[in-house]
């Protein structure tokens, strides 16, 4: 209790601190102060906080909801190694790192680039939308190697999708290390599945803008 009350705070500090932030940036520092309580309380990451902080709601939020179910769709078609959840008024969107990356190497594996620009070009045809980038590590290793690395990992990804044309305007990118194990570090198999990129993808102010407008 004492651990989501800090959250609590903390993520009241995060909204005072917004003031002097761009639309973009204040979403996303929303989110991740919401992400922080309902990792605590949910067990679910910072990711479903930063969607469920850009939801609308009402009328515009299901034909956002409606827009992401396409994009949902093909993502999951276009890179079957990754797994696809539609969240909120969002997507979110999870990379395994034991296949996009060599052991403790932030550098994209070659076999695992073609996939990476799939999902590149679903994202270039859906415009409307911004990505943020989550690093992610198990719990072997200590912090000083584990964070800077999930920095790395998650920078390497953005990259990787500016390189394919996406435009990095669209882009933010965060990294926890070891701290937002999606599963128990009680096995190798749940090591390997923790150790992930995740993507938070959401509606821009233009789709909140046309939906808000009923011309989504």
């Amino acid at each position: 209790m004492k651990r989501i009350l800090l959250l609590i705070v903390a993520a009241s500090l995060v909204l005072v601190g917004c003031e002097n932030m761009n639309r973009q940036q204040k979403g996303t520092a929303i989110g991740a102060a919401a992400g922080a309580v309902g990792a605590a309380l949910l067990g679910k990451g910072s990711v479903w906080g930063v969607l469920a902080g850009a939801a609308i709601g009402g009328t515009a939020g299901n034909l956002i909801g409606k827009h992401m179910d396409e994009q949902a769709r093909e993502l999951e078609q276009a890179v079957p190694t990754a797994e696809v959840n539609r969240v909120e008024e969002g997507i979110n969107m999870t990379f395994q790192s034991g296949l996009m990356f060599p052991l403790n190497s932030s550098e994209i594996s070659p076999d695992y680039r073609d996939d990476l620009a799939a999902a590149a070009t679903v994202f270039n045809k859906y415009q409307d939308t911004y990505i943020l980038v989550e690093g992610h590590t198990d719990d072997t290793g200590t912090d000083e190697i584990n964070i800077p690395l999930s920095e790395r990992r998650a920078k390497a990804v953005s990259a990787f999708l500016v390189s394919q044309g996406v435009d990095p305007n669209r882009l933010e990118e965060q990294w926890y290390g070891s701290s937002q194990p999606k599963y128990p570090n009680d096995s190798p198999d749940n090591q390997a599945k923790t150790r992930r990129v995740e993507l938070a993808i959401y509606a821009d102010e233009d789709m909140k803008a046309r939906a808000q407008a009923g011309n989504l």
